[in-house]
């Protein structure tokens, strides 16, 4: 299969702009740079030919920028899809992403916004090839951070900004006053 290694650099470098998803848009593997946006085009032609499901798996170590990789091949999509500006699902699809990363992610000795959980998006598309929705499923990894956390990490971020908001009205609708778990 195909495998690209990135690197995150930790800072917004000019190889995502929009100029860049339209010289991938439509060329074949290889005749370009290895870029996320040639395995994205590679997916997004092999859909459209074999008209076959196709999957792109983003892995790597904490820190490594897999959620900022899932959002330029979803950007990408878009973008070739002709969707990014009628529908904005890329919008919709990333605009969950902060309560799911709440949930989800913890401060750890690598890196202090860790997803502790895995991440599966699935994107639809029309016969048109056009985006249509998304589905993203999660998995939990970590079970145990729930009650227990090594020195110097801490417990997924909800629980904090939970006990943050504590005192404010809305809390009170939620119905968690009942629970007395404080993480520590």
């Amino acid at each position: 299969g195909i495998v690209l290694v990135a690197i995150n650099p930790y800072e917004q470098l000019p190889i995502y702009e929009q100029d860049v998803i339209y010289a991938y848009s439509g060329q074949n593997m290889g005749d370009m740079d290895p870029h996320i946006f040639a395995v994205a085009e590679e997916a997004y032609k092999q859909m459209a030919r074999d008209e076959k499901n196709q999957s792109i798996i983003v892995s790597g170590e904490s820190g490594a920028g897999k959620t900022v990789s899932a959002k330029y091949a979803m950007r990408f999509f878009a973008t070739v899809g002709g969707s990014a500006s009628e529908t904005n699902i890329e919008a919709k699809v990333l605009a969950s992403s902060p309560i799911m990363e709440a949930i989800g992610n913890a401060k750890t000795t690598r890196n202090d916004n860790s997803s502790r959980f895995g991440k599966y998006i699935q994107i639809g598309f029309d016969k048109r090839y056009h985006i249509i929705g998304a589905n993203m499923r999660t998995y939990l990894l970590e079970k145990s951070r729930v009650v227990f956390q090594a020195e110097d990490e801490r417990n997924y971020h909800i629980f904090y900004q939970l006990c943050a908001s504590a005192s404010l009205p809305e809390f009170k609708e939620l119905g968690l006053s009942k629970y007395f778990y404080l993480p520590v």
